[in-house]
């Protein structure tokens, strides 16, 4: 049976793994699904629909699945889902989808969310990203595997984070921030390839200097970066990387402000397409 604090209320109608630890003064609603391993320290609430997986831990005052910050918002039983081996530190919070964004927020699996930060309505994060303390996502937004929001950094509505991109910390981020890169900065601009974060990750060392040469030429100021990005996109035995991040490039170039999934919200697309013509879906 789950160990569970007397000094807690836990709806009898949760569906609780067994061996779930749930610690004092903790909610969890009727609708809540918490997987095996979970941890709940204490002070910890957990409400309306949502799902989560196995071996995620919960730091004291950590609140899930109060109704999204959205005036648009009307009530409707949206949902968070939730993966595996998350922790979620002091103080996180997360918000359901809304009925204009899909109705679903969506965290991965294997993430850090630091102290106070936040996850707005209708976020898609993919698996191994980090949330430094008190960083915010502002609502819509999608953040690619491994990539890194620093401490008091705020994002706006409907950025893309590339993948294995970082984020300094006491940055405003307003665009897409491109995969592999470091953007940081007041204003913030794109820096350098993240060497360290994509080595971490297994990128060989030839994948690391195919992605630094095509940075060379992509964000240098005397370069047309128009003109460097089709150049690039026509050669033959491009790095697969190198052309993720073409594609990534692309497809934030069209969008509106530099933000691909304004588009999708202009055109009333609710299945958020991944940037650039990759196929893939969220």
């Amino acid at each position: 049976m789950p160990k569970i604090s007397p000094l807690s209320e836990v709806s009898p109608a949760a569906r609780i793994a067994d061996d779930v630890e749930i610690g004092p003064f903790c909610v969890v609603g009727p609708e809540v699904t918490l997987g095996a391993g979970c941890k709940l320290m204490n002070n910890v609430t957990i409400i309306g629909r949502t799902t989560i997986g196995r071996e995620n831990v919960f730091y004291p005052f950590v609140v899930i699945g109060t109704p999204p910050q959205d005036l648009k918002f009307r009530g409707t039983a949206t949902r968070i889902e939730i993966g595996d081996r998350n922790a979620f530190r002091e103080y996180v919070t997360v918000h359901p989808g809304t009925e204009a964004g899909g109705e679903l927020t969506r965290v991965g699996s294997d993430s850090l969310f630091m102290i106070g930060s936040h996850i707005a309505h209708d976020c898609l994060l993919d698996d191994k990203v980090m949330l430094g303390n008190y960083s915010q996502l502002a609502g819509h937004v999608r953040m690619e595997h491994n990539s890194v929001l620093s401490a008091l950094s705020g994002v706006h509505h409907f950025v893309t984070i590339g993948k294995y991109a970082f984020i300094g910390g006491l940055t405003a981020v307003k665009r897409d921030i491109p995969p592999f890169t470091i953007f940081d900065g007041s204003p913030g601009r794109v820096r350098a390839i993240n060497k360290t974060g994509i080595c971490r990750n297994g990128l060989t060392a030839g994948q690391v200097e195919a992605l630094e040469s095509a940075f060379r030429r992509l964000f240098n100021k005397r370069n047309d970066q128009l003109a460097e990005l089709a150049v690039l996109e026509r050669e033959d035995g491009l790095d697969e990387n190198v052309g993720y991040l073409c594609a990534f490039l692309r497809a934030s170039l069209e969008g509106k402000f530099g933000r691909h999934r304004e588009v999708l919200r202009m055109q009333g697309d609710k299945t958020a397409w991944t940037p650039g013509a990759l196929g893939q879906k969220n």
